[in-house]
């Protein structure tokens, strides 16, 4: 009887602070972006801190909503607003006609300078980008600065040099792989404060910029609610108060809150490009202007792709022969080498050889990704080549050796022929495998197609067309290679009876 009365009470509990909850506003981010943008909260890790999280809770307070940090990879964060993730992307988000034609955008809420850093001892002899001709200036890829070097590349030839993150850029440059780093003066200050020997010219910007709130395309609505929020936050001190608590706060923002406060019209739809008038003009992307740029990272896959696998194959066939033949020792070492490596990532093992091993040995960046490629795949072609010599009868090697054969002739002339083509499909396939895995190189800043096709999506604002034409180089290179297999193995297959 109990029972009866209490259940349907307390479900009905349950219905009325349901209907009475707070609304949601997820607002996605990327953490590992870091301090003052977005980061965990060192004493309890599940906690997001930062301005662009002060930024979003009081965009939702004015929305009358709880915020909620969804996390997602930075250049994620464009294409999972759109599929509709959460409701907006800020993560020191910039504003430009390609993200503006794409996507609803809000007013700027922060003007931001793209900052030259050198090291110190070259702090008077380098000044601005027409100091660096014909040297390599690294960035972020995807972003303002990233389409002002490759600005620079045409006219003074500088060399961009593309990366995933903030950090390793100027470690790059501190030990003398890059000879300077263009990219945000909130990131140039941070870096200076965690990296000795560099110097950052704040005294001479290379452009202005500024930081929006990204929504999808059809949500201008709440993008226009959120406008007025901002603008109202810029009125009241707000926005002022989070910049100086984050050490953020400098003379230009005075004159961009005016300057934003003065146009009170919305923001343009996300049909209609424009460029913000403080900000350097910028055209909008064309589709045809990225096609010799994702031909010439094709190029560098493919040969950094026959390269690699020329060493797995040399390598592996040494390492192969070894376990067969060789003694206990040399047994337990090849063996121990295969282990490691099979057991640990490949992108462990490319930090290691670029970055682990700088203090040692400085490998340029297209040779650290050759070394960890082929010395990654050697391991695998290794166990595809012992198999196979394994495979070759008994009897035929206990014949030739009657025969008078030695070991060597033995290998050359029975086993190694029959080991090989047992061992042909299998290796076509780790071949096209490695084509693939060649993508993993850009962490240590090799631009091949993958990530020339990242930065190509994040300017265009769509994932649709680069895309497309990355899958298709991708099968243009990939398809001759599976056909020449299929030809060898017809033409090396053993006779049957």
């Amino acid at each position: 009887m109990i029972r009866r009365i209490v259940f349907p009470f307390a479900c009905a509990l349950l219905l009325a602070s349901s209907m009475h909850a707070q609304p949601v506003l997820r607002w996605g981010g990327d953490a590992e972006g870091g301090a003052p943008f977005v980061e965990a909260d060192p004493n309890d890790p599940s906690v997001v801190r930062g301005f662009d999280v002060e930024v979003a809770e009081e965009i939702a307070k004015g929305l009358g909503r709880k915020p909620q940090f969804v996390q997602v990879a930075f250049s994620s964060i464009d294409q999972s607003v759109e599929r509709g993730d959460f409701d907006i992307g800020m993560s020191g988000v910039e504003d430009t006609p390609g993200r503006r034609a794409a996507l609803a955008t809000t007013i700027p809420y922060y003007e931001f300078e793209e900052t030259l850093t050198v090291r110190a001892a070259d702090r008077d002899r380098i000044r601005t980008l027409s100091d660096l001709r014909g040297r390599r200036v690294g960035t972020l890829g995807g972003t303002i600065a990233y389409d002002i070097l490759l600005d620079a590349e045409k006219k003074l030839g500088v060399v961009p040099v593309s990366y995933d993150d903030d950090v390793h850029p100027y470690e790059d440059l501190q030990q003398g792989r890059l000879d300077a780093v263009l990219l945000d003066n909130i990131i140039a200050a941070r870096s200076m404060r965690r990296t000795p020997g560099l110097y950052s010219h704040y005294d001479h910007p290379v452009a202005k910029a500024h930081y929006v709130a990204v929504l999808a395309r059809e949500n201008t609505a709440l993008r226009d609610r959120i406008n007025e929020i901002l603008r109202a936050r810029m009125r009241d001190g707000t926005l002022e108060r989070i910049y100086r608590k984050w050490d953020i706060w400098n003379d230009f923002q005075p004159k961009f809150f005016a300057e934003t406060l003065a146009d009170v019209r919305p923001a343009p739809a996300a049909s209609q490009p424009v460029t913000v008038a403080t900000q350097p003009p910028h055209p909008r992307p064309r589709v045809s202007a990225y096609i010799p740029a994702l031909l010439r990272a094709s190029l560098i896959t493919i040969a950094m792709s026959c390269l690699a696998m020329a060493l797995a194959i040399g390598l592996g066939i040494l390492i192969a022969t070894g376990r067969v033949y060789g003694g206990a020792l040399t047994r337990a070492v090849l063996t121990a080498y295969v282990e490691v490596i099979r057991g640990t990532p490949v992108l462990l093992q490319l930090f290691v050889l670029y970055y682990g091993l700088s203090a040692v040995i400085r490998l340029p960046a297209f040779i650290a990704a050759l070394l960890g490629l082929g010395l990654n795949y050697a391991a695998y072609e290794s166990e595809i080549y012992r198999g196979a010599m394994e495979a070759v009868a008994r009897g035929q090697l206990e014949a030739a050796r009657t025969l008078g054969l030695t070991e060597f002739q033995v290998f050359r002339y029975v086993r190694g022929p029959q080991a090989f083509r047992l061992a042909l499909a299998p290796m076509t396939n780790d071949f096209v495998a490695l084509l693939k895995d060649s993508s993993l190189v850009s962490v240590i800043t090799v631009v091949e197609l993958t990530k020339q096709t990242q930065i190509f999506a994040a300017n265009l604002g769509s994932w649709v067309i680069p895309g497309a034409l990355c899958a298709a180089l991708y099968l243009v290179m990939s398809l001759p290679l599976a056909r020449l297999a299929r030809h060898l193995e017809a033409q090396w297959r053993a006779p049957t009876a």
